[in-house]
């Protein structure tokens, strides 16, 4: 299961049978064209609208702050880190589908509404305040809780939910953005500089704001034991989100720039605050976890006294993968990132057949965690 190369990455893997892997493999294909092909045909319709050109700008505006925004959401996640796959999902699912089915029936609504009332404006205005909130949130909801209910081994509490909402948001934001930025280039107004610092630096979380409290309430119905607990969190955070979403965009419409500005200082910004101090909080709670489920294996000689108290405090990980870095270089920077990894794994599994959520391969996945851990080890001693 394990590499012989001393100096190759050590990871944990339990593969599947060849025929579930296989039928995996092909499922995986098949929704990665549908997306594709989704994505492709809201660019073009996009590009219907502004032109190749507005299209092109609107793709390079959007997509340039892309990386720092995903590297500052990825930076709260520093227990336990989330498979890159499932974070790839949950950016392109956003960045995709989610917003392909937010046109196609954001548009629908709009001129329904604006056809049975006879105006234009109050189909927009409809549209705006209270179809968009409603189906995007929804839209970027579903990625959300295919995680929550297929992969509950990844989908551990608080932080997990606050990064994948953020990832799906950033994606469903960037595509969104193409379209304000390629339509602002060659408008009259404020122009392409005055949408990118709107939407580009004023607000660029606003829609991994917004889906983040559906993923807070999935990560507390997680974490707690309770069913109703279980059942109304989820449906509470999703409520939420849609209510945040619609007040964002009915103070421009109804009221404005002024409307915009009172609301982005009196309830956005303060909301923002609020999930930083719920992050600090679940960054806390899972630092404990790991304190928990990792003291056995101090005093069973697993980890030294040094190594436990490390593991534990996001600050001590950092000087733990410094110190590795100064003694061996990159080679043992990685290794040293790959211990707590691991160790974390291991801590959040037993949490998880502590809490009753178990697997069939659990005895497994314990002994492959430990086996992975006195290697890495090895190496880094």
């Amino acid at each position: 299961m394990y590499p012989q190369d001393p100096n190759a990455p050590i990871v944990v893997s339990l593969k599947p049978s060849g025929h579930r892997s296989a039928f995996k493999i092909v499922l995986s294909v098949i929704a990665i064209l549908i997306a594709m092909l989704l994505g492709l045909i809201v660019l073009l319709l996009i590009g219907f609208e502004t032109g190749p050109v507005g299209l092109l700008i609107g793709m390079v505006a959007a997509t340039l702050p892309v990386p720092v925004y995903v590297g500052l959401a990825l930076w709260i996640d520093r227990y336990e880190s989330e498979p890159l796959w499932m974070l790839a999902t949950a950016f392109f699912w956003g960045a995709l589908v989610a917003v392909f089915i937010a046109f196609l029936f954001n548009t629908a609504s709009s001129v329904m509404v604006a056809v049975v009332t006879e105006s234009q404006a109050t189909g927009e205005a409809f549209g705006a305040v209270i179809s968009a909130p409603i189906v995007e949130e929804s839209a970027k909801a579903i990625i959300l809780f295919i995680f929550f209910f297929a992969k509950r081994d990844e989908f551990d509490g608080v932080v997990d939910g606050i990064v994948y909402a953020a990832m799906v948001g950033l994606g469903f934001a960037m595509t969104e953005n193409i379209q304000y930025y390629g339509r602002a280039a060659f408008s009259e107004g404020p122009g392409l500089t005055g949408v990118f610092i709107l939407r580009g630096t004023l607000a660029p979380f606003s829609h991994p704001l917004f889906t983040s409290l559906t993923g807070i309430g999935l990560g507390l119905a997680r974490q707690s034991k309770n069913t109703f607990v279980k059942l109304i969190l989820p449906i509470l955070g999703f409520t939420m989100a849609i209510a945040l979403h619609s007040t964002w965009n009915g103070s421009i419409v109804i009221f404005g720039g002024a409307g915009f500005l009172v609301t982005y200082v009196l309830i956005m910004v303060p909301a923002f605050a609020i999930i930083l101090v719920i992050v600090i909080f679940a960054l806390r709670r899972e630092g404990q976890i790991v304190r928990q489920f990792l003291v056995a294996d101090m005093h069973g000689g697993v980890f030294t006294v040094d190594e436990y108290n490390r593991l534990c405090t996001i600050t001590g990980r950092m000087g733990a993968n410094f110190n590795a870095f100064t003694r061996g270089g990159w080679g043992h920077w990685r290794a040293s990132r790959q211990f707590h990894q691991t160790a974390s794994e291991l801590a959040f599994h037993r949490s998880r057949i502590a809490r009753g959520i178990s697997s069939a391969d659990a005895q497994e996945r314990e002994a492959a965690y430990q086996m992975a851990l006195r290697d890495l080890l090895q190496r880094l001693r």
